[in-house]
């Protein structure tokens, strides 16, 4: 009958392990698991609604299934398959394909991974790939406020987005709170080649991250000027909050890198300086045993008439002016600050 919910069973769908979440959504916010082959069933009846599938790394014959009950562009299932795309927006008939960049924190190292949506007028894929969290908490917090499930699919894109976004904040807070406890050893007088290497590695992950972020803004702004009806005029207002987000997450990125060089910069430049005071000094001391070694290594050569040997007073005479000698280059060198 034209209006009603299509029958579903309530049972445990026999999903295969990859697919986190197949749930049909209805019009006032209560939802129900589905069946893959049950998709394409639900999508022809009448019933209002949409279907949020999520997986974690499918298969190929999942991704098959999927083309086949949504009618996804092959195109956009290749690029979903090969999972090394650029963060993007692309548009095929009816249905919207996004690629963003998800980033973690493993084991004290960024972790990346990317997630692939596929947008339509009643459904949503979300495709995880490499390090990505779960998006469970996001569809538990929609499923907790039916009024913004009933802004349909793409309301539920902007949640996943944003949480995507969202997600980078910490990491570059991290990254400051690293910065800020290097620099007593940027700035310490002794050397130490971890604090080089550290700084190094922290402009590496952050150049890493800039790949991710920096064509995020673009493709935000692309989904915001999307004429694709399906796209809810409301959810538009959303996107421009998580493209505001990816921007400020731009120019936090933007920003430690730049006080990374500089950090990098600093810390060669102090070695610098600390490597020239060592020289200075060595060769201060040099200087002040050259002048008694030149001095005394003339009366050691073997020759019968040398100056001053005949006389009483010729060692303590000799003696007083090599020390004189070493007095007045040392107070020069003193001086000069070379010692």
């Amino acid at each position: 009958m034209a209006g009603m919910e299509p029958a579903i069973s309530t049972a445990a769908p026999a999903n295969p392990a990859c697919v986190i979440n197949c749930t049909w959504y209805a019009e006032d916010g209560s939802s129900r698991p589905l069946d893959l082959d049950s998709i394409s069933d639900v999508l022809q009846s009448e019933a209002k609604g949409f279907v949020w599938v999520g997986l974690y790394e499918p298969s190929d014959a999942v991704l098959d299934k999927l083309e086949e009950e949504f009618n996804l562009h092959p195109l956009a299932i290749e690029d979903t398959r090969k999972a090394h795309q650029r963060p993007k927006i692309e548009t095929y008939g009816n249905s919207l394909f996004a690629v963003v960049h998800t980033a973690q924190v493993v084991d004290e190292r960024i972790r990346y991974g990317e997630t692939h949506a596929f947008l339509g007028p009643r459904f949503l894929v979300t495709v995880r790939h490499g390090a990505s969290l779960s998006y469970a908490p996001v569809r538990a917090r929609l499923e907790r406020e039916p009024e913004l499930l009933a802004m349909g699919p793409s309301f539920c894109l902007y949640s996943v987005l944003d949480a995507v976004v969202d997600n980078y904040l910490p990491i570059t807070d991290s990254f400051r709170d690293t910065l800020d406890s290097l620099e007593k050893d940027i700035f310490s007088d002794s050397y130490k080649r971890r604090t080089v290497i550290r700084l190094y590695e922290l402009k590496r992950e952050l150049n890493k991250m800039r790949l991710a972020v920096a064509p995020l803004q673009d493709a935000l702004a692309q989904l915001q000027r999307s004429q694709a009806q399906f796209v809810n005029e409301e959810v538009r207002l959303y996107l421009r909050d998580v493209q505001d987000h990816a921007a400020r997450v731009n120019d936090a990125i933007d920003t430690l890198r730049e006080m990374l060089g500089t950090a990098l910069s600093v810390n060669l430049s102090l070695v610098t300086l600390a490597q020239g005071e060592t020289v200075k000094q060595l060769g201060a001391w040099a200087a002040l045993l050259a002048a008694p070694t030149l001095i005394t290594s003339w009366y050691g050569m073997n020759f019968a008439h040398m100056p001053e040997l005949g006389g009483r007073f010729a060692y303590p005479l000799l003696m007083l002016g090599v020390g004189t000698v070493c007095v007045v280059l040392y107070r020069l060198f003193k001086r000069s600050d070379w010692l």
